[in-house]
């Protein structure tokens, strides 16, 4: 485990592993280095590539200056990629929205790779409710852990109830709890764009680099649309649906097509 420091002298600790052109992964909610479907992508593409995973602030081994602000996260990439040169992306889910900012905001990325961004964009789930962040936010600081993560599982991610009601008995629901403080800054780059309507025509019109745009097969019909629909927006993106796959997607599905794109 080595570190580096954000913009705001946050540690940022990150792993690396193989050899060859630099390659960052970006976590989505509650995940982190140890605790994420990325530990066995890394291990995956290590064969071809020198592979980043890194813990986001307030998780893992990093820390967590506040006050927060989008703008802190996509600093703490920035100085991992100043450590590892001009990277190929990675992000997953709500990490996926990070690593696209971060595009956005002129991060020096050769390529640019996505799963499923957790976006609504037309009718076919609820949107988030209105006072979603508020409501998250106040969970947060009077220290409801629990019902943070509940509140983020039902009302952002859209689980049926009693899927949400089971959670409390897997055994990595205290390790889940433990990171629910960070579950407003994945809202803070998800939530504008899960209201149900299209994206806004002008959204990541300055991402150019190549970008590739993923969902899977077995994924629910809402975050497919998401995912088709960016990949028609952003201007140099093409689109791949992985057969067999969900939003939890497996790592010996996804490592052939990023080695294939990376390269």
């Amino acid at each position: 485990m080595s570190k580096v420091i954000s913009a705001d002298g946050t540690s940022i600790a990150y792993t690396r592993a193989g050899q060859g052109p630099p390659v960052i992964l970006v976590d989505g909610a509650m995940s982190y280095r140890g605790q994420s479907i990325n530990t066995d992508l890394a291990t995956a593409l290590a064969a071809s590539f020198t592979v980043y995973t890194y813990d986001r602030r307030g998780r893992g081994e990093s820390g967590d200056t506040r006050p927060f602000a989008p703008e802190r996260e996509i600093e703490d990439l920035a100085a991992l990629v100043a450590e590892a040169g001009e990277v190929r992306l990675y992000g997953t889910s709500s990490g996926a929205a990070v690593a696209l900012a971060a595009v956005e905001s002129g991060l020096p990325v050769e390529k640019l790779a996505l799963y499923e961004p957790p976006f609504i964009v037309d009718d076919s789930r609820p949107p988030i409710p209105d006072d979603y962040e508020r409501r998250l936010d106040e969970m947060v600081a009077e220290g409801r852990s629990a019902d943070a993560v509940r509140y983020f599982m039902r009302k952002g991610v859209g689980l049926p109830a009693v899927v949400v009601a089971l959670m409390r008995f897997m055994p990595a629901w205290s390790t889940i709890k433990a990171v629910a403080h960070t579950l407003p800054y994945d809202a803070a780059f998800v939530t504008p764009y899960e209201r149900g309507t299209p994206y806004p025509a002008s959204s990541w019109s300055s991402v150019k680099v190549p970008t590739l745009v993923m969902d899977g097969g077995k994924s629910q019909a809402w975050i497919r649309n998401a995912a088709r629909s960016l990949a028609e927006l952003l201007p140099n993106a093409e689109h791949r649906t992985l057969e067999g796959q969900t939003h939890i997607v497996k790592p010996a599905a996804l490592a052939p097509v990023l080695e294939g794109f990376f390269r």
